[in-house]
């Protein structure tokens, strides 16, 4: 199981990260800005998952490298949230949605989130993680997924917005039971893989969407 989460993330680090460098030379309005968002994430993930494939292979690995597997999940806590920001900002843009009481939204929840993930009852750094604190960090998170699923549903026949309030729906729905459930049931962290595919996903169908030579004409993002 380990050699083949280690070639899956591996892979998945490569794709994303590949994708999103490929993005910034776009010259479609909004390119750049998902390209950005395809770097950030797999930039963000690998303070996790690099950390965790070198465990694998390592005696002992996870106990050895708990420091690191736990300050990689607080720059992934942190990197994830500001990639729905982004995210945000290219919905905005793809919908000519420009309600500033949703981007005030995002922004707040936001904001929230990273300040939970900074406070030093996470107790980053150590094998005992605060269990009631991964969840306190979490309900902004949650709750600003549960916007952008909502508001791209509405705008599920918009191009470069077709499936992605189900990925995102498919994320959340694989993440929220390992936040509340692993450290009771660890086999339950396994839905971090079809989690991990649902950002795959993600990024493809936007690299895809920029890269289908149709010309596409977007809101300026206010």
């Amino acid at each position: 199981m380990g050699v083949f989460e280690s070639i899956f993330d591996i892979a998945y680090l490569l794709i994303v990260i590949s994708l999103g460098i490929k993005l910034l030379n776009n010259k479609k309005s909004g390119g750049r800005l998902f390209g950005i968002m395809a770097i950030l994430l797999g930039a963000g993930d690998a303070f996790h998952l690099v950390p965790r494939i070198i465990s694998h292979f390592t005696a002992n690995g996870f106990e050895k490298n708990v420091v690191a597997l736990s300050w990689g999940q607080f720059v992934t806590s942190i990197t994830m949230t500001i990639f729905y920001v982004l995210f945000y900002h290219y919905y905005r843009n793809l919908s000519g949605d420009t309600d500033d009481r949703k981007k005030f939204a995002i922004y707040i929840l936001a904001i929230a989130r990273i300040i939970l993930v900074l406070l030093p009852q996470n107790n980053w750094g150590t094998a005992d993680g605060n269990y009631l604190f991964g969840i306190y960090r979490n309900i902004p998170f949650a709750i600003l997924g549960l916007l952008l699923i909502i508001w791209t549903y509405k705008q599920k026949n918009t191009t470069g917005l077709k499936h992605m309030s189900l990925l995102i729906f498919l994320s959340f729905a694989f993440y929220i039971p390992v936040v509340l459930l692993s450290d009771f049931i660890p086999a339950i962290g396994a839905l971090m893989l079809p989690k991990t595919l649902a950002y795959l996903a993600i990024v493809w169908l936007g690299y895809s969407h920029f890269n289908s030579g149709k010309k596409t004409q977007y809101a300026t993002v206010r």
